[in-house]
């Protein structure tokens, strides 16, 4: 008997500054709406996906800016969410800012039940951009100076009969955050993102930006024989045009539904998760051909210093 998941991507369009939190919930809420009924058991909404992409603002001091995070979740905004997915019956992977009850941030994802339960998170690894206000910028990408890295690693976890784990935005750029999931045995890769079109350090790399976002993913569902789901926010956001393109990636590394607009948008595919066997027990059956004797260098690299870290971005960050 073939295993299968009708797995929705639930793009959002431009989320203003000053757009309360109850408005995007609901919105949210219309999208794991127009997914049941299309027969979704799984909706993937975009990264920090309750507020506008925040981190283009320098906020001093950074106490400020708590009205961006969530301390709970649910909380009293978005527990809306999570009663219409429970009565549904959809699971979902929600992408917020996060406050710990000990004063840490991150920029975090959660995956949710059909019984509305959260059942694992994840908090982004990769964070790029840089850490002060940079005046040459047109905006800014301060997503150091609002989050710490997640110290979880990318954990694979068993949900809805499949072999389920996350990523966030910029981390999707790197072939060790697939590899590390691969080596579980991942089927369902989730991530959610939110992509400026415009990158101040190498303006060259503008057109590109819909090339690489569709490049990375489809190059780490095919080396590593897993389905990927990524959804962005796109549009013009408050003055910042982001990328769209939200996609469904299959383990052959094809795209198998893509977003038509940069707007509020659903779109959804069957994962076949047999498919997946396809590639993990033939081309890329790591027991039998992986060499890790040979990699070590990539474990092995010494930690650069925090003067090191500080410097500016060399690559493309989002």
């Amino acid at each position: 008997m073939t295993r299968s998941i009708r797995v929705a991507a639930a793009q959002l369009g431009p989320v203003a500054r000053d757009e309360s939190r109850s408005s995007v919930v609901a919105r949210l809420v219309g999208l794991l709406g127009s997914a049941a009924d299309r027969g979704a058991e799984l909706v993937v909404f975009p990264e920090l996906a309750l507020t506008s992409f925040f981190p283009r603002w320098w906020v001093d001091p950074l106490s400020e800016a708590d009205h961006w995070y969530e301390s709970e979740m649910p909380g009293p905004q978005t527990r809306p969410l999570f009663e219409e997915a429970a009565r549904r019956k959809v699971g979902f992977f929600l992408g917020y800012a996060e406050l710990t009850g000990d004063g840490h941030r991150y920029n975090t994802a959660v995956l949710v039940d059909r019984e509305a339960r959260i059942v694992a998170k994840f908090r982004k690894v990769h964070i790029p951009g840089h850490e002060r206000f940079e005046a040459r910028r047109p905006f800014q990408h301060l997503e150091r100076y609002y989050f710490e890295p997640g110290p979880d690693g990318f954990e694979v976890h068993d949900f809805l009969g499949a072999k389920v784990g996350m990523m966030i935005c910029n981390d999707r750029r790197w072939p060790e955050t697939y590899r590390v999931m691969g080596l579980q045995g991942v089927e369902l890769i989730l991530c959610g993102y939110n992509t400026p079109v415009h990158y101040a350090p190498d303006p060259s790399q503008d057109a590109l930006a819909g090339f690489h976002n569709h490049l990375v993913m489809q190059a780490g569902a095919y080396q590593n024989g897993t389905w990927v789901v990524a959804t962005a926010k796109g549009g013009i956001e408050e003055g910042v045009d982001s990328l769209a393109q939200s996609a469904i990636i299959a383990p052959s590394g094809q795209i198998v539904a893509q977003a038509l607009t940069n707007a509020d948008e659903v779109i959804v595919a069957d994962c076949d998760l047999d498919w997946c066997d396809n590639y993990k027990k033939t081309l890329f059956d790591f027991e039998r051909y992986r060499r890790p004797e040979c990699y070590g260098l990539i474990a092995a690299a010494p930690e650069r210093t925090h003067d090191e870290r500080q410097q500016p971005e060399e690559s493309r960050s989002r």
